[in-house]
């Protein structure tokens, strides 16, 4: 029997559309609380838009997120990252509004995830939609967290450097900010290797503990 005679179409389908609205929501919660902070930069390029085809990046909206699913059934993914000018954000509101717009997509993530999971828990879904409410919930669940890891590219290591910046540790900020180039390599090799079991243990039990709890 082949791969292709295993996949579950309509939880294929259901998978995309719950991502999409993931992803596509998390950078867009960036580029908003960056405009509330004065910097128009997203809003100029019209990256404020719903409109997921001006967020979808090939790459990590789609063959990244396929390709996983494929091969273990366990999905991530990324929309192209919503323009922000830092500068402004800070001059406007110190570090703790660049902090605050770092940790926007993940708060947008796991507001959404808490969503689904009282619309499921509340007996009022049809039979129909659990299964995409579950996805939903499961999908912003470990998008939120997997982002809060202090890993570059990822939001926590941004939210961490201005945190260290904020507390006049500029050395220590600097350092995790030259980081940011070999930030993807250092994750890539931690998912594929097998410490990855205890890096996203975190992960896998906050999402059991949800699971259970419905």
């Amino acid at each position: 029997m082949s791969v292709l005679e295993n996949i579950d179409i309509v939880e294929i389908a259901t998978l995309v559309v719950a991502l999409t609205i993931a992803i596509v929501g998390h950078e867009i919660a960036h580029g908003f609380v960056a405009y509330k902070f004065g910097d128009t930069t997203a809003k100029n390029q019209n990256r404020l838009s719903i409109n997921p085809i001006r967020h979808v990046d090939p790459l990590g909206t789609i063959i990244v997120p396929a390709l996983l699913y494929l091969s273990t059934g366990f999905v991530i993914g990324w929309a192209k990252p919503v323009p922000v000018n830092t500068y402004t954000v800070i001059r406007n509101g110190g570090y703790k509004a660049a902090i605050l717009v770092s940790l926007a997509g993940i708060i947008y993530n796991f507001i959404l995830a808490i969503l689904a999971f009282f619309a499921i828990k509340s007996g009022l879904v049809s039979s129909i939609l659990i299964q995409f409410f579950f996805m939903l919930m499961a999908v912003n669940l470990i998008l939120g967290m997997f982002n809060l890891y202090p890993i570059p590219p990822l939001d926590g290591s941004k939210a961490l450097e201005y945190l260290f910046r904020m507390l006049n540790l500029q050395s220590v900020a600097n350092l995790l900010s030259s980081a940011q180039k070999y930030g993807m390599i250092v994750l890539v090799i931690i998912v594929i290797s097998p410490i990855s079991q205890q890096v996203f243990y975190p992960i896998r039990y906050v999402f059991a503990l949800f699971r259970n709890m419905l």
